[in-house]
């Protein structure tokens, strides 16, 4: 079952229960960049971290560079519901309703 996160700080607790952090990725010239969560050995290949290019071009940001973005484009985190005992970190970006 999935459910959707608007709220700002639901999102943060959701992401840092995964030891996640807000990134962007650079998206097609003259647009937006792409927002994303990263987790575990993405963040060690994010933004200062990574030697040469970045792949993806994936940079770590604060929380509020990232929900301007959020709400600019009026989107919902879909995440699933919390299993006893597991912490899963998969997440969608979806419009609101």
């Amino acid at each position: 079952m999935t459910r959707k996160l608007v709220n700002h700080d639901d999102i943060r607790q959701w992401t840092a229960a995964r030891a996640g952090n807000p990134a962007m990725a650079d998206g097609p010239v003259g647009a937006d960049p792409v927002l994303r969560l990263v987790f575990g050995q993405q963040q060690l290949n994010a933004g200062e971290n990574q030697y040469g290019d970045r792949p993806g071009g994936i940079d770590l940001v604060s929380w509020e560079e990232w929900f301007e973005v959020f709400e600019k484009e009026k989107l919902a985190l879909l995440v699933e519901d919390e299993k006893p005992g597991v912490l899963d970190d998969y997440h969608e970006y979806v419009e609101r309703d």
